[in-house]
């Protein structure tokens, strides 16, 4: 038996696997705002001194306001002095914004010289929710190298990109 999947040079790239490595943790400041809304410098200058920052030891911090309230600058900067000592990273917004930006960055740094020619199968399903925008950004990332993109499984693929043919 001949495993065609295999034996078909299909290069499947699993961005789930690069996911952060880091537990993410929410900051989240509407719970320290007078009746969600309003921030009272004094009463928060004092929540922040007695709030336990070490919970966030070795975990990337990320810090927003899921209400709709005007949060100073200085707010987030008294977050991150505190938090600093502790967390690996602190991002200013939520988990899906941290998110996006990840994923915009590790693709930004992919060395697409291995991918030159090449025919790729961009997985897309997985135990992890890869957001939208890295599916984006890797097709735009290989898209001047690749042979051809495809989207799915390598038993059953979406093309999305083919290299067109050049002709003498």
């Amino acid at each position: 038996m001949v495993n065609k999947v295999a034996a078909s040079g299909l290069i499947t790239l699993k961005l789930e696997e690069w996911w952060p490595t880091r537990p993410l943790v929410e900051f989240d400041l509407k719970d320290y705002l007078f009746k969600e809304l309003i921030l009272k410098e004094k009463d928060f200058r004092e929540a922040i001194k007695e709030h336990d920052f070490g919970q966030y030891q070795d975990k990337v911090l990320l810090v927003h306001c899921s209400t709709d309230a005007i949060i100073p600058a200085w707010a987030y900067m008294l977050v991150a002095a505190a938090a600093a000592p502790y967390a690996a990273d602190i991002y200013q917004g939520s988990e899906a914004e941290y998110l996006r930006d990840y994923y915009r960055e590790t693709i930004a740094g992919l060395d697409t010289d291995a991918y030159a020619g090449q025919r790729i199968v961009v997985k897309g399903c997985g135990d992890r929710p890869v957001p939208p925008a890295a599916y984006l950004e890797v097709t735009a990332r290989l898209r001047p190298v690749a042979r051809s993109i495809m989207f799915g499984e390598p038993c059953s693929t979406v093309p999305v990109y083919k290299q067109p043919l050049v002709r003498k």
